[in-house]
């Protein structure tokens, strides 16, 4: 048998279709060591099993700090101080506090500016036949759904969006060296308006952040630029990808796309295989090992640096019925979109809300919504860790 040879996890040729490589690590490989440039040595775990124990084990630490490049502890020091990075009980404090304000009230009270931000960007769609559903769509939605929760002023939000891209992409130290401008930038936008909050309180996310207290504790202000870029980018990115993806998944699965057309009732259970299917973040956050851990019959030593791979548990053979089919009733589902643990994504709720509307709404008011260009030559975004597409141009008449 043909040795394994690594692609670049970050290429978007390879992110069009990863599922090939991960089902040969999972049968030959599970944990499959690469050289990733930003990184160093990493441990790719695969299976569904091992990249579930990865989520849950304590013996691996969030808090990689002491293998972080030295770039990203000079001079993006905040980047590293969020929930994150850290594990208990820095994680568990950090977690209280901002559960406080981030409540499942706080996020119902948001579905119908969903469904008019949704209808108004369709609006604009159907006047024109067509659209790039990137672009026009699957990012204006969740950017501006998460900038009226935080209270990022509209003239703001795009240049977080442009900050954001340089942060996901960065898979080597000269991409990291590239977006540092960007970087501070937002360091000091986030620090003019956590100032500004402070002075006049406002009923937002970032006032109920710098506001938020525990038993006499606070954020400090490494804390709060890490939270905030934190909700920022993983309030619309993967939600982006989410629905970008999503919308592909089903344009290419026309029975799938008919089958929640003719019965609306199945937007949550879509919702949840869309989750699997697509994988938004194809790569959790890297772990190191605080002792030796073993996945199967490989010893992972102290010190190294374990990656789940998300988008591979979930299309994992062992755990999931024809796992590369499509099925918007599957049922049961336990995929691992969103991590599992003491770090299962805090915003779950509102992705899936969002996503569930969207896509719904799509759906209903444009049932013959077909591709513009072939799916093979569909561009994928650069990124070591997330998986979406960088344009999908559709037809809607």
């Amino acid at each position: 048998m043909d040795p394994i040879e690594a692609p670049d996890l970050a290429d978007p040729r390879f992110k069009a279709n990863p599922y090939p490589f991960y089902a040969r690590l999972r049968a030959e490989a599970p944990v499959y060591r690469v050289m990733l440039p930003f990184w160093g040595a990493v441990s790719l775990v695969t299976r569904y099993d091992d990249v579930l124990q990865a989520l849950r084990d304590e013996r691996l630490a969030n808090d990689w700090s002491p293998r972080m490049p030295w770039l990203l502890r000079r001079f993006a020091r905040p980047l590293t101080r969020g929930m994150l990075n850290r594990d208990p009980p820095d994680h568990t404090r950090l977690r209280n506090l901002v559960s406080k304000a981030f409540t499942p009230r706080l996020v119902e009270r948001l579905r119908e500016r969903i469904q008019a931000v949704c209808d108004q960007l369709l609006d604009v769609a159907e006047a024109r036949g067509r659209m790039e559903l990137i672009g026009d769509f699957a990012l204006p939605l969740p950017i501006t759904i998460i900038g009226d929760l935080l209270g990022v002023s509209s003239r703001d939000r795009l240049r977080f969006h442009a900050w954001s891209r340089s942060m996901i992409g960065v898979s080597r130290n000269t991409d990291a060296l590239r977006a540092l401008p960007g970087i501070w930038a937002l360091f000091r936008l986030l620090r003019g308006l956590f100032a500004e909050r402070r002075a006049d309180p406002r009923d937002d996310l970032v006032t109920a952040l710098v506001q938020a207290e525990e038993s006499g504790d606070r954020l400090s202000e490494e804390e709060l630029l890490s939270m905030v870029i934190l909700l920022l980018i993983a309030g619309y990115e993967t939600t982006t990808n989410l629905i970008g993806s999503g919308t592909l998944a089903l344009v290419l699965h026309p029975k799938e796309r008919d089958r929640w057309r003719q019965n609306p009732a199945l937007a949550e259970t879509a919702v949840e295989e869309l989750l699997r299917y697509t994988s938004p973040l194809e790569v959790g956050s890297v772990r190191m090992a605080r002792e030796p851990v073993i996945f199967g019959s490989v010893t992972v030593a102290p010190g190294e640096l374990v990656a789940p791979v998300l988008g591979s548990a979930n299309r994992d053979e062992r755990q999931f019925k024809d796992p590369d089919a499509l099925d918007i009733e599957r049922e049961p589902n336990r995929h691992l979109a969103f991590g599992q643990g003491p770090h299962f994504c805090l915003g779950a709720p509102l992705a899936r809300m969002e996503a569930g509307i969207a896509l719904d709404t799509l759906l209903r008011r444009f049932p013959d919504l077909r591709l513009a260009q072939p799916p093979e030559s569909l561009p994928w975004r650069k990124s070591p860790v997330l998986r979406g597409l960088e344009s999908l141009p559709v037809t809607v008449a």
